[in-house]
């Protein structure tokens, strides 16, 4: 196995409770993450109890390349998403080689069937700005990033997609965010430009009709998307249910942070969602970190 070119870091080492954010008058200084040492997970996961399944963090340059093939005969082949890669059959992009990589195998056959990726507050500094910054103006998240973690390219193999896989990675993220004293969450959830039967980008107008009614941020987190779904010129009143993952991180306690962009490459339109663990409904604290 080849090890991967680019060390993982790791992101805050301040004695704080968790959960807890200072004002921004009495911030501290993270150290520069080039020089902090390694951050590598060298033990089973806690979430990895679902039968037949294993999930670990990529330490190898050949589990990412893993992860990418899964991605890309999801979102090209599935969706028909239009990725520029430097790899035929892998979904590749700049983002990749400053993230955390989780992933899901099945333990009969070792392929990985579900994962994410996760940038951190330190690897966010380093590359400049986060993924969903290319989609949004997120000005107004800008006293949360130090705590905050990005994840995104979610995605499990087609024939995996019962739940377990999902909770498991779900898991294995609460632990994270719990060990490393992190509280947010933010990424893009993508609802098809094509979702449930439904062409031409109305079933995701009516998605965020019916979720900035109802699971909207404070006003002081909402965020402006660079290229809007023009929702205004859609049919924002059908019946339509949002898509599993995103109901999920519904029921973990998400909010929306404002309308959705538009992703032409990937032909899907993008929420911004924000997730702290403090507001983690108590059942789901307790099954994901014991508390």
């Amino acid at each position: 196995m080849q090890e991967l070119p680019n060390p993982m870091f790791p992101i805050s080492q301040l004695g704080r409770p968790s959960f807890w954010r200072a004002p921004p008058s009495a911030r501290v200084s993270v150290p520069d993450p080039i020089r902090s040492p390694v951050f590598v997970p060298t033990t089973p996961l806690e979430a990895a109890k679902a039968p037949g399944l294993s999930v670990s963090w990529a330490r190898h340059l050949d589990d990412v390349r893993a992860a990418q093939r899964l991605r890309f005969d999801v979102f090209a082949g599935e969706m028909g998403a239009r990725l520029s890669t430097s790899i035929d059959g892998h979904d590749i992009d700049l983002f990749d080689d400053f993230c955390e990589h989780l992933l899901v195998r099945d333990e009969a056959t070792q392929q990985v069937i579900g994962t994410y990726r996760v940038l951190t507050p330190a690897q966010a500094r380093r590359i400049g700005s986060t993924y969903s910054d290319t989609e949004f103006d997120l000005t107004r998240l800008r006293d949360l990033r130090e705590r905050m973690v990005e994840l995104g390219r979610s995605c499990v193999h087609r024939d995996h997609r019962q739940g377990g896989v999902i909770l498991a990675l779900w898991g294995a993220l609460a632990g994270f965010m719990h060990r490393n004293k992190l509280d947010t969450m933010i990424g893009c959830a993508s609802i098809p430009m094509s979702h449930d039967g439904i062409n031409s980008g109305n079933a995701a107008a009516s998605i965020w009709r019916q979720l900035s009614a109802t699971h909207m941020a404070p006003i002081q987190y909402q965020v402006q998307p660079r290229l809007p779904l023009p929702v205004e010129r859609l049919d924002s009143q059908l019946d339509v249910e949002p898509p599993a993952l995103i109901r999920g991180y519904l029921r973990l306690g998400a909010k929306v942070l404002g309308a959705p962009a538009w992703d032409p490459d990937f032909n899907t339109a993008d929420l911004p969602m924000l997730m702290r663990i403090a507001d983690l409904p108590p059942r789901y604290r307790k099954h994901f970190l014991g508390l």
